[in-house]
């Protein structure tokens, strides 16, 4: 009984995680952004201003009236990773606190002190957004100056400022940790909002656990979901092997991994965007786009058309769009239907003159503009062609191979490329600014370098 409550109690646990859908690792270099927080939301000027004001339930500090605090120094700001725990946090600054004294007379204690905290990035159970939360906040103190006359007694003084400083910069400073983190926080909020994907449908990014803290980075675990415009959600593809960051990167650098099967789901949104019907008859360099032209490569069609008829194409993708990635090479894969048609009578409806079954693959160039991931493409080669229908009789269609391919640079391809430039949302987090990463194709995923400039 015991071993089949065991093998239960793995099989839940090994379904309770799912694969994730994207990874995202935050090292020292975005981690910093507590540095501009501190100085963006002025906390410190904000706690100083609020010291001398009476508090509700406060008890004045024997000794000392008037308390104000002013001169508060720039802080400066280190971080470190805490393995399994989080970010250890050490804020160093300085500042003078005034006020009347219990000889009568104006007292200055200049202070220089270190805040420490250990700040953990959990998951919300409510919202289900990061946030940081601080523990365990000490108030250090590195040297001390006061005004207070020299021939006091020292060990009177002594007492009089520890007591002091020990009532007043825990309350000050202490909450200041907790505010500039509650400002780091909002920085999440827009993270798990549906993006829209053109007027297809949205992707949101779901974290699925709680941030995972190494030695170097913070590693964040998404379960993208992808919705159609009616609610209907679109299945990630299994990856097949395991979503894993590759090495090489710089210590303490951040990496966004989007693995190749998300962005198929995505352009999966997209499918009905990539139909097409053509009626131009010269498009770019193409030859005119006539049965005469057509008879050049298959002799049938003269037979059924002695005179020139414009042709008009249709193509329609019949499989979700597939991208694949291989280190330094990613393609797109488009398998659909490929038929010509030609007006037999003037104001008939034009009559199919063959349908073709067709597989080929667009090379992907990857940037990014306006933080969202932008793809352009160009023809690879036309991998198939085989005939489903047709009504000159049989052709060997591979004769029209170099017509379908100069015929998909020349005319498709533009209209992909059209459709991609709705974009791909990235994730939004921290106010970070995509425009500025570096993109590298690796094995089976797209990686993201985030730079802060």
């Amino acid at each position: 009984m015991l071993r089949i409550l065991c093998l239960a109690l793995c099989s839940l646990l090994t379904h309770a995680r799912a694969d994730p859908g994207a990874l995202l690792r935050l090292g020292m270099d975005i981690m910093n952004q507590v540095q501009s927080a501190m100085d963006e939301s002025h906390i410190l000027e904000k706690m100083a201003a609020e010291a001398g004001k009476k508090q509700p339930g406060m008890k004045p500090i024997k000794g000392i009236t008037n308390l104000k605090v002013k001169d508060v120094q720039l802080p400066v700001i280190t971080l470190n990773f805490v393995p399994g725990v989080g970010i250890f946090q050490c804020v160093s600054t300085g500042m003078t606190i005034t006020g009347k004294s219990f000889m009568g007379g104006n007292m200055e204690i200049i202070v220089a002190l270190n805040i420490t905290a250990t700040n953990q990035l959990l998951r919300d159970e409510e919202t289900g957004l990061p946030v940081f939360k601080s523990e365990g906040c000490e108030v250090i103190l590195v040297s001390v100056k006061t005004n207070l006359p020299s021939n006091m007694l020292p060990k009177v003084v002594n007492k009089f400022l520890d007591s002091t400083l020990h009532k007043v910069l825990p309350g000050l400073m202490c909450p200041a940790i907790d505010a500039v983190l509650v400002y780091v926080n909002r920085k999440w909020i827009n993270l798990s909002d549906p993006m829209p994907v053109g007027q297809m449908g949205t992707i949101k990014y779901v974290l699925t656990s709680t941030p995972a803290t190494t030695a170097s980075y913070i590693q964040l675990d998404f379960s993208p979901v992808v919705q159609q415009q009616n609610g209907k959600p679109i299945k990630l593809a299994d990856a097949g092997e395991a979503l894993v960051f590759p090495k090489g990167h710089a210590e303490g650098s951040s990496q966004l991994l989007l693995p190749d099967t998300l962005l198929s789901t995505e352009l999966a949104l997209l499918q009905k965007s990539f139909h097409v019907n053509v009626q131009d008859t010269m498009i770019g360099e193409l030859p005119p786009q006539t049965t005469e032209t057509l008879a050049g490569f298959i002799p049938e069609v003269s037979v059924a058309y002695p005179k020139s008829t414009p042709l008009t194409t249709q193509i329609k993708i019949k499989k979700p769009p597939k991208v694949t990635m291989k280190t330094g090479k990613s393609l797109l894969h488009f398998h659909g239907t490929l038929e010509m048609f030609a007006a037999w009578q003037r104001g008939k409806a034009p009559m199919s003159v063959f349908l073709l079954e067709v597989h080929f693959n667009l090379k992907v160039q990857y940037s990014v503009r306006e933080n969202r991931l932008q793809m352009a493409t160009s023809l690879d080669r036309l991998l198939s062609l085989s005939r489903k229908s047709s009504s000159i009789g049989n052709f060997n269609e591979k004769e029209l191979t170099g017509f379908i391919t100069d015929y998909l640079e020349e005319a498709y391809i533009p209209v992909v490329n059209d459709v991609l430039q709705v974009g791909l949302p990235l994730p939004d987090f921290l106010a970070m600014n995509y425009n500025l990463a570096e993109l590298d194709v690796v094995e089976n995923a797209l990686m993201l370098d985030l730079k802060l400039g």
